[in-house]
């Protein structure tokens, strides 16, 4: 399957198209997403993943279902801390709650576009450069214990991304927003939106964060088909599970160091690659245990100063 060309094309015609649905058709108008909305989804693209693990399981083995689910649960796990700085992005420049998923949803668009390029090229290196799995290794253990000293709450300053700098100063853009628009033309000029900045944000700090999370994925296995698709997934549902988890996330503040652990661990497991390799079963294993386990703490120990949850309505 991993082979063929009409799935490949198959596949992301697919994804485009549900892109379009929930764009032109599910969401055509602006509106507030609720909780019981949000969670709705996001159990509808956990399904939809998990189904196509299961072909994935049925058509290329066991090992290669394995290999689509860790890396599926690494990448989802790690997009929980990448929506808290969403979440902190969106408070910053004050963006109502009606315009984030139109946002979120050109986010995703680009961060397939460049999770694919990333993708593409750290498989081609890694099949060339047998030593960059050492350097992989070593890096993935470095972020997480980078991560695990670093937990406290992240601060956003636009002026400290070299992106926003540069728009702000060769770029004419409105004092407020308009609307849901990203730019709009004012005495035959075009003008960009403080909308288009937080997408520039957005996207940045995905990339930021891709960073950590495919060298995580590309460790646990080489198929770029594995690894692009269990990426594509985990990102469809990331602004479901961003409106489900918007009111929640101050709840999961143990999380940060089980991400770290998971990544200390996923370097450790690429390390050792070549004198013992971890059966998949075990690193599923490890990585839902640590990922289950710093939610269970997470609520056991709640922090005092934690808001209250939200209503789902």
């Amino acid at each position: 399957m991993e082979n063929s060309l009409p799935f490949w094309v198959g596949f992301n015609v697919f994804v485009l198209c549900m892109l379009m649905l929930d764009l032109l058709v599910l969401n055509r108008k602006a509106h507030v997403v609720s909780i019981r909305e949000a969670l709705g989804w996001s159990a509808f693209w956990i399904a939809l993943s998990l189904a196509f693990n299961y072909l994935v399981y049925r058509t290329m083995g066991k090992q290669a279902g394995l290999e689509f689910l860790t890396g599926y649960l690494i990448e989802k796990s790690l997009s929980v801390d990448n929506l808290f700085v969403f979440l902190l992005i969106f408070t910053y420049f004050k963006v109502p709650q009606q315009y984030q998923h139109r946002i979120l949803f050109w986010g995703v668009i680009g961060a397939l576009v460049l999770r694919a390029i990333f993708i593409l090229a750290g498989a081609a290196l890694l099949a060339k450069f047998h030593i960059l799995i050492y350097v992989l290794g070593a890096f993935l253990v470095y972020t997480g214990i980078k991560m695990a000293t670093n937990a406290g709450d992240p601060e956003i300053n636009p002026d400290d991304n070299p992106v926003v700098r540069f728009l702000s100063r060769h770029l004419p853009i409105t004092s407020k927003l308009e609307g849901g628009k990203f730019f709009v033309r004012k005495e035959r000029l075009l003008f960009a939106t403080p909308l288009f900045v937080v997408l520039v944000m957005v996207e940045t700090t995905d990339v930021v964060f891709a960073v950590d999370s495919i060298p995580a994925i590309l460790a646990v296995s080489r198929n770029t088909f594995i690894v692009y698709t269990s990426n594509v997934f985990a990102l469809l549902g990331l602004r479901a599970l961003y409106f489900a988890l918007a009111g929640l996330m101050q709840l999961f503040h143990y999380l940060h160091y089980g991400l770290s652990l998971i990544l200390v661990f996923i370097g450790g497991k690429l390390l050792i690659s070549d004198y013992y390799e971890l059966p998949m079963s075990i690193s599923l294993g490890v990585v839902g245990f640590l990922l289950l386990g710093s939610v269970a703490v997470s609520l056991l120990f709640p922090r005092k100063d934690c808001p209250p949850v939200p209503p789902t309505t």
